[in-house]
């Protein structure tokens, strides 16, 4: 009988298991849905252009391939060559063997270069800017720095400079050093290929699109030929597959760039701008739901970070001008004319947050202990005078911060001059205090001797 109760039991609670298991997986499932946008992708991540705000990230400090994506850099460093003067949109470059060899290779996204030819440095930018021809990006990096070997090595310094991390420069076109004819920096072996995680790739695009945003001006051009109207001329469709007028366009896309190589897989740091707000996505190793990588699933995972971008958040007023702390109001002034001082944000404090989220977040005043000592500030003091910031708290859930790892603007500044006390002023409290602490003294010594 016993044997039988038990095979009853066990019959009845199967299906019970079953339902159990389903609702643990449906809750999973649920889970899974709020915090990932299902994207297929080794790492990713969407800032906001303007301020730098972190929206969204997926994995995206792993150091991964970035194919070439790394022309980015070698865009940046030939505006910036151009700023200094070290050479001009009209100066002309000398094929050397190295490019001619590269650009002869069809198998490499190229405009093929004569060997005893030369190109403006104009020229070659768009064919890097819209082809992603890599013997015209080798031939900016020799014009710039006399040598590729040499040119990585700005890259490299370049990095360090805007605080990237886990990177690693190589070359300057992104395509794996064994396909470069055997004339690759000799710095790095034959099989190197540039590593960056998604958040340097994002804070590299963040700084070319601060610092020459004319770049925009070539990256949205869908359509253009190399040297028209010559026997060189060839047609040079965007690999940004989103611009306007191509397969997978998307509103508002203007940039910036794709990478491709069997190392790095599909990917996309894409910039699209709506009602006035731009944001940047950066998304690596892309596969669609067989795994398979394609062009498909790197733009369909960047559409969906700029539709989570644009439909999930506006910018949010979280404190108005003239704030006052209701613990803080003031700061206590030493050798002023007035023995406080009032303080206040400066600016309204704005920052993009997702919609409905406005609430869960907190502020916190937080005072320069450099000025502020004590809760006390000496004067005199200006008004105007930076005392803090405020801190911003979220409750619950991740908040991502800032690219560049700044802080929201939200400085706290006195809203009052306060000048520095006369001389006799400033005498009478000093005797004021001494005899004070004087009596103080005796008064406690005088208790001592009765205690």
């Amino acid at each position: 009988m016993e044997k039988v109760t038990q095979r009853w039991l066990a019959i009845l609670m199967v299906p019970m298991i079953l339902l159990m298991s389903f609702g643990m997986q449906g809750s999973v499932a649920a889970e899974e849905s709020e915090s990932s946008l299902d994207i297929r992708v080794n790492g990713a991540i969407l800032i906001d252009a303007d301020s730098g705000k972190v929206l969204y990230e997926e994995n995206a400090d792993k150091p991964l391939g970035i194919a070439s994506m790394t022309k980015m850099m070698t865009e940046y460093l030939m505006f910036e060559a151009i700023e200094d003067g070290t050479i001009t949109w009209d100066q002309e470059y000398k094929v050397t063997e190295y490019t001619y060899k590269v650009s002869q290779d069809r198998r490499l996204s190229n405009v093929p270069l004569r060997r005893d030819g030369s190109y403006t440095i104009r020229e070659l930018y768009e064919a890097v800017a819209i082809y992603s021809a890599n013997a015209a990006t080798i031939a900016i990096a020799e014009s710039i720095a006399g040598s590729e070997e040499e040119f990585v090595n700005l890259m490299n310094k370049k990095a360090e400079e805007f605080g990237l991390t886990d990177y690693k420069f190589v070359n300057s076109t992104g395509l794996n050093n064994s396909d470069l004819q055997g004339m690759h920096p000799s710095a790095f072996g034959e099989k190197d290929e540039n590593v960056m995680p998604a958040r340097s790739v994002a804070k590299l695009a963040y700084h070319l699109l601060k610092e020459f945003p004319e770049v925009l001006d070539t990256t949205k051009i869908a359509k253009k030929t190399f040297r028209e109207g010559t026997d060189d001329a060839i047609d040079m469709v965007n690999w940004n597959f989103m611009l306007p007028g191509l397969v997978y366009e998307y509103e508002g896309i203007d940039g910036l760039k794709t990478g491709t190589t069997e190392f790095a897989g599909h990917c996309f740091t894409g910039t699209a701008v709506r009602d006035g707000r731009r944001v940047i996505a950066v998304v690596m190793n892309a596969v669609d739901d067989k795994g398979v990588g394609s062009y498909e699933a790197r733009f369909d995972a960047t559409r969906k970070l700029f539709d989570y971008g644009f439909k999930e958040f506006s910018e949010t007023e979280l404190l108005k001008a003239g704030h006052q702390f209701k613990k803080q109001k003031t700061l206590a002034v030493i050798k002023g004319k007035e023995k406080k001082v009032a303080i206040a944000t400066k600016k309204p404090i704005k920052m993009l947050v997702r919609n409905g989220e406005d609430q869960d977040y907190t502020t916190e005043l937080v005072l320069d202990e450099k000025l502020v000592k004590n809760g006390q500030v000496q004067a005199p003091i200006k008004k105007g005078t930076v005392v803090g910031h405020v801190k911003l708290v979220k409750k619950e859930g991740p908040d991502y911060g800032f690219i560049d790892g700044k802080i929201v603007d939200a400085e706290v500044v006195t809203t009052e001059e306060v000048k520095k006390a006369g001389w006799l002023p400033l005498t009478m409290g000093a005797i004021g205090n001494f005899f004070s602490n004087a009596w103080n003294s005796s008064t406690g010594f005088v208790k001592g001797l009765f205690n």
